[in-house]
């Protein structure tokens, strides 16, 4: 039976006063959660700690199926409470996203809505396992730019889903086998509106999992750090 290990930060970045990234680890139940929040100040914040406090609700001990279900009620209790708060603060927009992936019996799933993403590095290559909810995602399904080119789009910011925002929350979800070796990567785009394919690949291959994730923040905080930047990376050991 496979073992992980893991290495995690959030940093508020050079440009915004708050961090409105929220993370979080479970290695017990091998959870791993990404949340970028938006609405500003004590909107993106209360958004993306609600999702990760929904998430962090969950126990050990439970069947993989039972946990994988469990996650995804867990984000749809959120998107609920989200919504409810947003109307009672009259506010415009309160949402986030999330990128949440799960481990057991040499599988992996992950659920995603926005534009938060799941990468994996296997046998020195690199994969981008989801797929933004954003207006630029329909222009690089198109064939009219690849993903770094997205990156530098007048609208690179604009998702088109997030969690507390619109009546049904529709979560996408991915799953496939593990190999030891694999390492994955969660990021909000505080991280990939700087980082490359290429230099996600570079950076992520033989570092050791106790400064990957310094690493990988040096990158985006050199590159600017106009936003806030959390990442987790996931090792299969």
């Amino acid at each position: 039976m496979s073992t992980t290990r893991h290495s995690a930060v959030t940093h508020v970045g050079k440009v915004r006063k708050i961090n409105e990234d929220s993370i979080l680890a479970l290695p017990d139940q091998k959870i791993w959660v990404v949340s970028d929040g938006m609405g500003g100040h004590e909107g993106g914040d209360f958004a993306s700690q609600t999702v990760i406090e929904a998430v962090a609700g969950l126990n050990a001990g439970r069947s993989p199926g039972d946990m994988m279900r469990g996650l995804r009620a867990a984000v749809l209790e959120a998107h609920e409470t989200i919504r409810a708060e947003t109307v009672r603060r009259s506010a415009r927009v309160v949402g986030a996203t999330v990128v949440a992936l799960i481990l057991a019996n040499e599988h992996f799933v992950a659920f995603w809505a926005g534009d938060s993403r799941l990468y994996r590095l296997r046998g020195g290559a690199i994969s981008m396992l989801t797929h933004d909810h954003s207006m630029v995602a329909d222009l690089v399904s198109a064939g009219v730019m690849d993903w770094d080119e997205a990156e530098h789009h007048p609208q690179s910011n604009a998702i088109t889903r997030a969690v507390g925002v619109g009546k049904v929350l529709e979560l996408d979800k991915v799953r496939g086998e593990t190999q030891p070796g694999d390492r994955f990567l969660l990021c909000s785009d505080g991280l990939t509106k700087y980082a490359s394919f290429d230099i996600l690949r570079h950076t992520m291959t033989g570092e050791p999992i106790e400064t990957v994730c310094d690493k990988l923040l040096q990158v985006a905080l050199d590159g600017g750090g106009a936003d806030n930047i959390s990442i987790i990376v996931v090792d299969v050991t």
